[in-house]
């Protein structure tokens, strides 16, 4: 079923379909879903039997378990595929980095209020900052003065 708002684009044998094409901000991904990302952010674009061949010694998942988190990420708008004779190909809709700012922002607001001081006072008290994290950290507090 292709929904309202859907994308597609055929091309050289391929069909590309872009789930939720106004999306303009990553969606929220589970810790599982962050495991599949990670194999495509590395490739870019593969197979689902790539990515389940890069994830079977690590997660033990069953090839089924990989597919389902696929369509999932698919359903949100993080991945996109292409259809190419029986196989999908599927890509990131958006970079790593994209993500990474996603969550830090999620993260921040759950669980520190959304103050990135209570956050860094948690580390800094907790003394899990090594001196080379110190000096970077003040270095980019001078930068940020500035």
């Amino acid at each position: 079923m292709i929904r309202r708002g859907t994308t597609i684009v055929v091309d050289r044998g391929f069909t590309n379909v872009v789930v939720s094409s106004s999306m303009k901000h990553p969606p929220e991904i589970s810790d599982a879903e962050w495991q599949v990302m990670e194999v495509l952010w590395g490739k870019r674009a593969v197979t689902a039997n790539e990515v389940i061949e890069a994830l079977g010694e690590e997660t033990k998942w069953k090839p089924n378990t990989v597919r389902t988190l696929l369509a999932r990420l698919v359903k949100k708008g993080a991945l996109t595929y292409s259809e190419s004779g029986k196989r999908y190909i599927y890509a990131p809709r958006f970079p790593r980095e994209q993500h990474v700012s996603r969550a830090s922002d999620s993260f921040l607001g759950r669980i520190f209020g959304g103050a990135a001081q209570n956050l860094l006072v948690h580390f800094v008290r907790s003394g899990k900052l090594t001196e080379k994290d110190i000096k970077e950290l003040k270095r980019l507090l001078e930068r940020k003065k500035e």
